[in-house]
């Protein structure tokens, strides 16, 4: 099956005062269309700055990141963020809820960088809430939801794009054992039905779920 991601010799060093730290440090990686992969490390392996590179929320100090064959390596940030809003999708440990914004408010958020319309952008959020067991919490604040339920908005919010990668970075962290569980049975069906689901973790146990699991230290990948 053909590459949706390439990664090739990249590396991400950061300076830190005269010291220079290597994040990431020399990776070659292939994810295939439709493939579910977990990424897995201890904390501090470089793990969270290999995802930001593959989301496009960092750009490599040297080497070359190709999205769908792209090369990633010039492309202005605007034509960088159009790309993340139609092709990625992020969900994230803390969920990254906007508090002030309800369930619904907060899963119409990224239609409205793409100029969709507010009754496409509120009809498409609901269909998408609806299939993550969310439609009768709609009006609901996050202060007012489990964190299973929090994560699910995020889901949602992540998945109300249409977009062909989805990026969970320690998706289940924040969760206990059962609702965790639910939350990776998720992730299962959306790459059942085609979704390219990216994992980041450091739990054995979640990593079972995925289809291939490539393990990172020291910023490179162990063989």
């Amino acid at each position: 099956m053909e590459s949706i991601i390439k990664l090739d010799k990249v590396k991400k060093y950061y300076e830190l005062g005269e010291v220079i730290v290597p994040a990431v440090n020399g990776i070659s990686l292939d994810i295939r269309k439709g493939e579910f992969i977990a990424i897995m490390g201890a904390s501090g392996s470089g793990k969270s700055t290999l995802m930001n590179l593959i989301g496009t929320l960092d750009v490599p100090t040297t080497g070359n990141i190709f999205l769908n064959k792209i090369n990633l390596e010039g492309i202005s940030e605007s034509e960088l963020a159009q790309l993340r809003g139609k092709k990625l999708g992020f969900i994230f440990q803390t969920f990254n809820l906007v508090r002030s914004l309800n369930t619904l408010e907060n899963v119409m958020l990224p239609l409205a960088f793409q100029n969709i319309p507010r009754e496409v952008r509120r009809e498409k959020a609901i269909s998408i809430l609806n299939q993550v067991g969310l439609g009768k919490r709609l009006n609901h604040l996050p202060s007012e939801l489990s964190g299973g339920e929090m994560q699910r908005v995020a889901i949602a919010r992540a998945l109300v794009n249409d977009p062909e990668i989805i990026l969970a970075d320690e998706p289940t962290g924040n969760l206990d054992s059962k609702t965790g569980r639910e939350i990776i049975n998720l992730l299962d069906s959306l790459n059942k039905k085609g979704k390219t689901i990216i994992l980041i973790t450091h739990d054995n146990e979640v990593a079972k779920s995925a289809q291939r699991v490539v393990k990172i230290k020291d910023g490179k990948l162990l063989k």
